[in-house]
């Protein structure tokens, strides 16, 4: 687990700016300590941890090291296959909603780091669901990938203009999708065994 973190990675997870870090390392809100020589900060996680519980920002992405992801999609043995799957990788920790509906409510109290986003939801569209993510400026490290089996190109470039970082045709291979959420994720790609 790691012990100390750059003012980056605090920023990702307390889903601030950088610069909201640096300003509170450097005020004295937030403890840690300079690169001997450089002008680089480090924070250790314990501070880290002190920090986000005086601030009331959620510690749970700090707990457990994983990232958030919200599985939006109503095919249930889709649903459980890539959930079980995310799972098993490790360094993922998943919530699932099976409508749009829910996943509006789920996005707000979870605030994953991603959200696979099925476009042909039951109750409203995938794109309808990234332009609500997209209009709350809380929500604005949510990465999205939407999820389909249609593959009209003029579809995929709405979806991308409503909000969607990345697009993934159903069916998918689960080895290509964890590629493409380390890569918005700024995470390292699945080591190839």
């Amino acid at each position: 687990m790691k012990t100390v973190f750059t003012t980056g990675e605090a920023a990702k997870i307390c889903k601030v700016s950088q610069q909201t870090i640096i300003r509170c390392f450097d005020n004295g809100q937030l403890k840690g300590f300079r690169v001997p020589g450089s002008k680089f900060r480090r924070i250790p996680r314990d501070q880290l941890f002190k920090f986000m519980k005086d601030n009331n920002i959620p510690t749970d992405a700090l707990e457990s090291g994983k990232r958030k992801v919200l599985l939006v999609d109503d095919d249930q043995d889709l649903v459980e296959s890539t959930a079980r799957l995310l799972e098993e990788d490790g360094r993922f920790e998943v919530k699932i909603a099976a409508n749009g509906f829910d996943a509006g409510m789920m996005v707000k109290e979870y605030r994953p780091d991603i959200m696979l986003l099925d476009v042909m939801l039951p109750d409203i569209n995938g794109k309808e669901v990234c332009q609500r993510v997209r209009s709350d400026p809380s929500l604005e490290e949510v990465r999205i990938i939407c999820i389909s089996g249609m593959v009209e190109e003029d579809k995929i470039q709405e979806l991308k203009l409503a909000g969607a970082d990345d697009f993934e045709r159903k069916p998918f291979d689960i080895d290509h999708l964890i590629d493409k959420m380390c890569k918005l994720l700024d995470m390292e790609p699945m080591s190839i065994a």
